[in-house]
């Protein structure tokens, strides 16, 4: 059971951070950038985006019983949210707006490097809102302290996918192209709305069993 937690939960998180569909971004915000300064953004961007994922990893389910949030509840609202994801990776309507995003911050900013690490890259590239909900809904799913730490570790391992994806940005622009890039994104988008609606499902099937945690 746990490895199956744990699979899953790189499956969603990945699917929902999508490292690989970020270094192309990544490329565009640090063009004209020196190669030292842009590997010097790539770390404190993942550095921040860290920072943030992992303090609602300790504290979301914390945050969710002083709301007086079911963990049932928000297990439906954010499958939702991934689900709304998921069909904008399918439809390509995703990349768009995060280059929108991402084109605002540049005007804001343009030449301020550490803001240009925190936001948009850290936030919301990284850490965005779908990013923080999964966290919390695989948090408060995880079925043992062992899985819970695990879970850790998946973020962790993300976190090194998407530094990785910006180091090696230029190479993965260039070895995938513009149409592998769209065919897998769609192809992620897929399954995070397989997945999205699994965490509907089981939300709904709590409440219907009246166990909403």
């Amino acid at each position: 059971m746990m490895t199956e937690f744990l699979l899953n939960a790189f499956a969603t998180l990945f699917v929902t951070i999508d490292p690989v569909g970020l270094a192309p971004m990544f490329l565009a915000l640090t063009a004209g950038v020196s190669a030292k300064d842009r590997r010097r953004i790539a770390y404190r961007a993942t550095i921040t985006s860290g920072i943030v994922l992992f303090v609602f990893f300790f504290s979301g389910k914390t945050v969710l019983t002083l709301l007086g949030i079911s963990v049932s509840a928000f297990r439906v609202a954010g499958g939702l949210l991934l689900f709304v994801i998921a069909f904008e990776m399918v439809f390509d309507h995703r990349n768009k707006r995060k280059s929108e995003t991402a084109e605002k911050a540049v005007e804001h900013h343009p030449s301020d490097l550490n803001a240009m690490a925190v936001f948009p890259i850290a936030i919301p590239l990284i850490a965005g809102p779908a990013a923080i909900s999964a966290i919390i809904l695989l948090a408060s799913q995880a079925p043992s302290q062992v899985a819970y730490a695990g879970l850790g570790g998946v973020i962790l391992t993300i976190l090194g996918s998407c530094l990785l994806a910006f180091l090696l940005a230029d190479r993965i622009e260039r070895l995938m192209g513009d149409t592998v890039q769209m065919v897998v994104t769609r192809l992620l988008g897929v399954l995070l709305a397989a997945l999205s609606v699994q965490f509907i499902a089981d939300g709904i099937l709590a409440f219907a069993n009246g166990t909403p945690g």
